[in-house]
């Protein structure tokens, strides 16, 4: 957007900030903390850890609201643009949410319940820009084409990847990207190592660990890398044969944007995760297995032979960014 014109806040806090301001230098960064997550070991478990930490999570949505509305006033801001943060609404200028979810998965009943209270939060805001394509249920499937939307407008804005398209060299090196909240990113990281150990091919493992310092113990033929900028993992994805990675939205985006064969292992007990994992295996996008079943060998040698490859969806360009903002009930002054 500042190429548009426009300046630029942008809220943050933790490995986030850390990330974000390799990537932007040159912008202004407010602290805003995080809504700090804890997930459980096991997968059964995941629900009721959430259940327990949502009257605390629902406080956080209160205080950032507030926190918006203090710094509307003390930085004149025309326009709020929030990333599933849903306290960050306002009645003072146009405020937009951008999510792919309006689905949540949960089981039976519970999904339509889930949804209503959702659709509450997300009425507060402005509009609701989806990253996907409103063609032929897009990359996120029912997660992003429900069959009631909310009452607010919705525009589909194209899927979103902060990588530009480019060349494929498809060498034999395998990239595994680790994600995600602890304790199932070290979980995973710890098995995949283990199952490594019988193999010889050139592995890239990339931690996904932009503040650390320290590295890990592994076999000779896989580099360790705590986190590549954005070019150096453009490059890197452009010549893995395979790439092993959680099935985060945000990744499939990356992974279709740069035509990738992935081989996917959702978060145990992250519902839309799993969802998407399923339905990528479905549509033969990418590969799925279960963090629990993993077969590093069975699989590695399904992939030479499986013919996988995502579609050419509509990624959101310039123009797209114009249309959504002309959209707005109130224009935000550049």
């Amino acid at each position: 957007m500042s190429n548009a014109g426009y300046k630029v806040l942008i809220a943050t806090d933790g490995p986030q900030q850390t990330l974000l301001q390799q990537e932007f230098p040159h912008h202004r960064f407010l602290k805003l903390p995080g809504y700090q997550v804890r997930y459980s070991r096991t997968k059964g478990w995941l629900p009721f850890k959430i259940m327990q930490q949502l009257p605390a999570l629902l406080r956080i949505v209160q205080w950032e609201h507030r926190w918006l509305e203090d710094a509307i006033e003390q930085y004149g801001i025309d326009l709020v643009i929030s990333d599933n943060r849903y306290g960050l609404w306002s009645k003072n200028c146009p405020s937009v949410l951008i999510t792919h979810q309006l689905t949540i998965k949960a089981p039976f009943w519970l999904e339509r319940i889930i949804q209503r209270f959702h659709y509450r939060y997300i009425q507060r805001f402005t509009t609701c820009w989806i990253p996907d394509q409103q063609e032929a249920g897009g990359l996120a499937g029912i997660l992003s084409h429900p069959k009631i939307q909310p009452s607010i407008p919705v525009s589909y804005m194209g899927l979103l990847s902060r990588f530009e398209q480019g060349n494929r060299t498809d060498e034999q090196v395998i990239t595994i990207l680790l994600s995600g909240p602890e304790p199932q990113r070290t979980l995973l990281e710890e098995k995949i190592l283990f199952q490594l150990q019988t193999r010889t091919q050139p592995v890239v493992l990339v931690r996904g660990l932009p503040a650390a310092n320290t590295t890990i113990k592994a076999p000779a033929h896989v580099k360790v890398l705590n986190h590549l900028s954005t070019d150096d993992l453009q490059k890197q994805l452009l010549k893995s044969k395979l790439v092993i990675a959680r099935s985060g939205y945000s990744s499939l985006m990356d992974f279709s944007r740069l035509q990738c064969k992935a081989l996917l292992i959702p978060t145990p007990g992250q519902t839309e995760q799993e969802y998407l994992a399923k339905r990528c295996s479905e549509k033969s996008y990418a590969m799925y297995a279960e963090q629990s079943k993993l077969d590093l060998d069975s699989l590695l040698s399904k992939a030479d032979t499986h013919n996988m490859v995502f579609p050419a969806f509509h990624f959101f360009e310039a123009e797209d960014l114009s249309r959504l903002l002309a959209a707005l009930p109130v224009k935000a002054s550049s």
